[in-house]
């Protein structure tokens, strides 16, 4: 078999490993808060046809638009007849899309490094376990890595049609969530240090591997080289602006939309600011990925990555090592520089959330393969090479047992350090025991449930089906309803001798919030009866 083929083969089963860990059971974890929020966000658009940007809270749009064709091919007509497979597999075949866009940058990057960065990012715990979230943050990575591709065929190529596909991918960016502006002004400050840094050492391609065509190869076309290059730019800049109005303003709808979508930095820049619950100190994300053991869990380390990148930034600034491959030293420190700014823009913002850090391991993954590869080609000796490989591959496997772990059996444990602000498996109990009711009552679902907590999410989702339910932050003044649900801490606050008429059960929302359900006893009664056993549904422990 030639080498190519060889190659190619080892990628697919790499893309394919990839999705192994990302698409199956994606119904196995409970909805998380955020998930269902958009969940509902998703139902307006595609019930209405309208989307309204809050500028305050939640993100763009993207997400809910790229859900479309999911839900279509599930035959869904209403949000209770959606599950958590349609919504998440979305993000779970951007989060694989990931590794395939690494072939964009295989002239520049050489097999063996794309080969390497594509196993460390099929397998690494943190990609996978957010890929199958109902969140932006897969779209958000998919699209600047795009971006990043698309400029490098670009430069090697001439071709405007990589400039608009680079103009598309920022426009997406900024349409899927706030937080792109990170990414995007890291890559210009990525390339403004690159170019100075390349200006400064004398960096010359090597002899034979100048493009013949293309923007680097034409450095002898002066003024008119810069003419067509401004020009493409331009409308790159302008397709990137035409895709993030279509999507704000819901396809010209709503003209408030592409305003507030930039006025809404007052906001995230407050917040960013710290002073509230997701403030944590800048080191929270390196010491999340280098090593996190809690309780009598297991011990959680990508420190594989982190060191492999240590290794990159080697590679990137003496260029030993890099043999033939990659070819282009200009595209290896960009992304290490790009690496590098990413990650201490992230750490240094004190507002964190585990998911954020995928935006800088993605690209900390790359630089990860640069520095797998220059440690293999640093060793002379061929057994010391074999030695070296090996112990590579048991990193990289011991970091897919991690992946596995994380998302098919501590996948709502929160010993798991991407478990954040996660609900309870009760809450999957708790909904099936309300269905149960519901077969029960004369109304069916349209049997009255008041809910009363301050922050109820997500049975919103899990109460989907139901027709009448109302959330109050505090006890409303009538509080007659076949079903009520408080949290634990708000109990205190029903009237007194409340519980007498209903039957009480208890279900964990979150680690710190338990839910007291309250049943009318005559339909539990009733509920009793139809069932094998005198109980209203298991109380669980918290997980």
């Amino acid at each position: 078999m030639k080498p190519e083929h060889l190659y190619r083969l080892i990628f697919a089963l790499i893309v394919a490993g990839g999705l192994a860990l990302r698409l199956p059971r994606l119904e196995l974890r409970p909805m998380h808060g955020d998930e269902a929020v958009h969940a509902v966000k998703f139902e307006t658009l595609w019930q209405t046809g309208d989307y309204v940007y809050d500028p305050h809270e939640y993100h763009g749009p993207v997400l809910y638009y790229a859900t479309f064709p999911f839900v279509w091919l599930s035959g869904a007509q209403s949000l209770a007849e959606l599950d958590e497979q349609t919504l998440r597999v979305g993000p779970a075949l951007f989060g694989a899309g990931i590794i395939a866009l690494l072939l964009l940058l295989l002239d520049g990057l050489g097999w063996r490094v794309v080969l390497a960065t594509a196993a460390l990012t099929a397998v690494s715990p943190i990609m996978t376990f957010y890929s199958r979230y109902y969140i932006q943050e897969m779209l958000l990575a998919f699209f600047a890595l795009l971006v990043i591709c698309a400029g490098w065929r670009y430069w090697q190529t001439g071709n405007p049609g990589w400039a608009l596909l680079g103009g598309v991918g920022v426009g997406l960016m900024h349409a899927t969530k706030e937080t792109s502006i990170i990414s995007l002004g890291c890559m210009a400050a990525a390339l403004g240090v690159v170019a100075v840094w390349q200006r400064r050492s004398g960096t010359k391609e090597r002899a034979g591997e100048e493009p013949e065509k293309g923007i680097e190869g034409s450095r002898d076309r002066g003024i008119k080289k810069n003419v067509v290059v401004w020009g493409d730019l331009v409308v790159a800049a302008g397709v990137a602006i035409l895709v993030s109005v279509l999507f704000y303003s819901a396809f010209f709808r709503h003209w408030r939309g592409p305003l507030d979508s930039v006025l809404t930095y007052a906001t995230y820049f407050e917040r960013a600011g710290g002073h509230g619950l997701h403030d944590h100190p800048w080191y929270y994300y390196l010491q999340m990925l280098g090593f996190t053991h809690l309780a009598r869990g297991p011990w959680w380390s990508e420190g594989l990555i982190l060191g492999l990148a240590l290794a990159g930034i080697g590679v990137a600034v003496t260029g030993a090592g890099l043999s033939d491959q990659p070819r282009r030293l200009g595209l290896v420190r960009f992304i290490a520089v790009y690496a590098v700014l990413m990650t201490v823009v992230y750490s240094v913002i004190p507002y964190k959330t585990p998911w954020c850090a995928v935006q800088f391991v993605q690209p900390l993954i790359m630089l990860a393969g640069l520095g797998a590869v220059g440690i293999i080609s640093w060793v002379k000796p061929w057994p010391a090479k074999a030695v070296a490989a090996v112990i590579l591959l048991a990193g990289a496997a011991h970091l897919g047992w991690q992946a596995q772990r994380a998302n098919f059996r501590f996948f709502v444990d929160y010993r798991n350090p991407y478990v954040y602000a996660h609900p309870l498996g009760d809450v999957k109990y708790l909904s099936a025991y309300l269905e149960k009711l519901a077969d029960v009552h004369p109304d069916g679902y349209r049997m009255l449930v008041k809910v009363i907590a301050e922050d109820a999410w997500p049975l919103p989702w899990y109460l989907r089906g139901f027709e009448r339910v109302g959330y109050w932050e505090a006890p409303p003044a009538e509080l007659d309803a076949p079903v009520v649900i408080v949290a634990g801490d708000l109990a205190a606050s029903l009237p007194a001798g409340f519980e007498n008429d209903y039957e009480i059960s208890f279900y964990g929302l979150r680690p710190d919030i338990q839910l007291v359900t309250y049943v009318e006893r005559e339909l539990w009664q009733e509920f009793a009866r139809r069932q094998e056993h005198l109980a209203p549904g298991p109380v669980r422990e918290r997980e």
